[in-house]
């Protein structure tokens, strides 16, 4: 919280501004909700801006990667961690038992609504400074262009460069009711003998499961 309060002063602090955008919806009826909205494009213009003038000759795929790596769930969870946003949530009843205040989408969007309370009440200018402040070592640590690739491009991409087949993925099974299903996709590379197989919770991620066991697979070979 000392952190927090050093970069927003308590002045900003005091406003009822801050105050909606710690606001659980499970709390008030004058929630984050909008605020987290607004703050999730300011977040997503300054994580943008950022990278194109970090990375000028980084491609448009890469530069998209890069930002999802940067403001997804987990990563903003992350950094609300760091700054025990949670601490300062406005939560309900229900929301307080079940442990709210560490739920990763709930400190995600407060961290996103605090991003727009900054800009409302201070301007662009001071929501950036705080972005790339909370950010910290992230921007200056910023993962490769390869360990970015989801399984399958990254497969796909060695396979060809080495002349080998490319990849087969065939869905094997669904189990579970509609709402609550489990994938089994399996990926086949016929040149190296290579067959294994992924299981999640979507036929994507399955295929990426099964491409990732694949890919280790075709390291193990060179």
């Amino acid at each position: 919280m000392s952190k927090l309060k050093k970069l927003l002063g308590s002045e900003l602090m005091a406003t009822d501004t801050f105050s909606r955008a710690i606001t659980h919806r499970s709390a008030d009826g004058k929630h984050n909700e909008r605020m987290e909205f607004l703050g999730d494009s300011v977040l997503g213009l300054i994580i943008t801006t950022e990278l194109y003038q970090r990375i000028p000759r980084a491609s448009e795929g890469y530069l998209s990667r890069l930002r999802a790596s940067l403001v997804n769930e987990n990563a903003l969870a992350g950094i609300a961690v760091e700054l025990a946003i949670g601490d300062l949530l406005r939560l309900g009843p229900g929301e307080l038992k079940s442990g709210g205040f560490r739920r990763k989408s709930i400190i995600a969007d407060a961290f996103e609504a605090l991003v727009g309370c900054i800009y409302l009440e201070q301007g662009m200018d001071a929501a950036r400074q705080f972005v790339l402040t909370a950010y910290g070592e992230r921007l200056n640590n910023l993962p490769t262009e390869d360990s970015l690739k989801d399984p399958k491009s990254r497969l796909q991409e060695f396979l060809q460069s080495r002349g080998h087949d490319l990849p087969d993925y065939q869905l094997l099974e669904v189990h579970g009711e509609a709402h609550k299903q489990t994938f089994t996709a399996e990926c086949v590379i016929n040149s190296l003998n290579i067959r294994t197989q992924g299981t999640s919770g979507s036929r994507r991620k399955a295929e990426q499961e099964a491409a990732a066991l694949a890919f280790q697979q075709v390291m193990a070979k060179k």
